[in-house]
């Protein structure tokens, strides 16, 4: 498996987050993605009983973040327009994310 930490980071607060790897590998997430992904355990709790993430009735006309903060070595915290700001993100669910996009199985 290849490193779960990115090398870059690039963060578009109103449209994406572009991520690349040491080893080539690289993914463009939408936040309308990465929001309804949360993998907080309120918004797992919501998408087990088929509730909508995102958009809710608290949501902004426009998704977007208000902040991120690296936490550690291992993942970022987003905090969104909608108030909501309980996920971490690690680095190893974000790069899983990027390969299955890619259809890449790593060993």
């Amino acid at each position: 498996m290849g490193d779960p930490t990115p090398q870059r980071i690039d963060i578009d607060r109103q449209e994406r987050i572009a991520l690349a790897w040491p080893d080539g590998i690289s993914h463009t997430f939408e936040l309308a993605e990465v929001r309804t992904n949360c993998p907080c355990a309120e918004c797992r709790g919501l998408r087990d009983r088929g509730a909508t993430i995102w958009p809710n009735d608290h949501s902004a006309s426009e998704l977007a973040i208000a902040s991120a903060e690296q936490v550690g070595a291992w993942g970022i915290s987003l905090t969104w327009n909608d108030g909501h700001a309980t996920g971490i993100y690690t680095w190893e669910l974000l790069r899983a994310w990027a390969l299955e996009s890619q259809g890449i199985v790593e060993e």
